[in-house]
């Protein structure tokens, strides 16, 4: 049984590293706009006794090339294709997908569009019907990353991803949601911003929704991605399970890796192991 970690790259340019039993079932993990794989560093420790993780970069994320010319602009069903590409090369028949904020809207079209290869879904923190004046807000941010740079809305960003006072303790956490955003190719990130905002839009009432066990967690405190949109996301996913994880905003996840990772990993046991 082969435990190691492999890190590749493929035909199309993505950056993926793969940790756990190649054997094991497959976990995908997938990052949110303007990060990148080494958010889940802290995560893959959680599932890779049994599971075969896969981590990767979006395009023109981390370590991944931009944006292909025949996939811009970008689009959800794009970064769903870069996906099912990754899956296809390593040879992975079906994985389970846990998508973080863009990535929770990135699984939604992938079970979507590549059906065959959803074995079930986690949408974490993934923002979906903000109302018709919260996505206004919502695309007038993504306009100002095309006008004024990546960086224009870090700042603000920060307030709202993060725990009152954490930054002040754990400024090694700015720096690298910073780093990270800065290594961003500038015409990806902002072609990415614009799926982040204009791309729920398709989610709110598709043609049909994802029929795969699926689990939508989001932070009680997060303003972006919340426990209402959370539910509602949750309600119109026959059978699928809905959890808010208390006190923490959109970055919980890098506050406190085990809350957000501990529920994942027993809704992945209860499929793969029944407990």
């Amino acid at each position: 049984m082969d435990t190691a970690a492999v890190t590749g790259r493929t035909s199309d340019g993505t950056a993926y590293r793969t940790t756990g039993p190649a054997d094991g079932p497959a976990v995908v993990l997938i990052h949110g706009l303007g990060l990148s794989q080494a958010l889940w560093d802290d995560h893959v420790g959680f599932y890779t006794d049994r599971y075969h993780t896969i981590t990767y970069d979006l395009y023109g994320h981390g370590e991944s090339a931009p944006v292909p010319a025949e996939m811009r602009p970008a689009s959800l069903t794009g970064y769903a294709a870069q996906l099912a590409r990754l899956l296809t090369e390593l040879k992975v028949g079906s994985a389970h997908i846990v998508g973080f904020s863009i990535g929770g809207m990135i699984n939604r079209r992938f079970a979507l569009d590549h059906p065959t290869l959803t074995r079930s879904l986690v949408i974490m923190s993934s923002p979906h019907d903000r109302g018709d004046d919260g996505q206004q807000a919502v695309e007038a941010r993504a306009a100002s990353v095309r006008d004024q740079g990546a960086m224009a809305t870090m700042d603000a960003a920060l307030v709202r991803w993060f725990t009152p006072g954490h930054l002040e303790v754990h400024p090694e956490h700015e720096e690298q949601v910073r780093a990270w955003r800065l290594a961003a190719d500038p015409e990806s990130y902002a072609q990415a911003t614009w799926v982040l905002a204009n791309g729920v839009r398709e989610l709110i009432a598709p043609d049909h929704q994802p029929s795969v066990p699926t689990l939508v967690l989001t932070g009680a405190d997060d303003t972006g991605s919340t426990a209402a949109m959370s539910k509602a996301i949750s309600t119109a996913i026959a059978g699928s399970t809905y959890a808010v994880i208390d006190s923490y905003r959109h970055l919980g996840l890098l506050e406190s890796p085990e809350a957000f990772s501990d529920p994942v990993r027993a809704f992945l046991d209860r499929l793969e192991h029944g407990g």
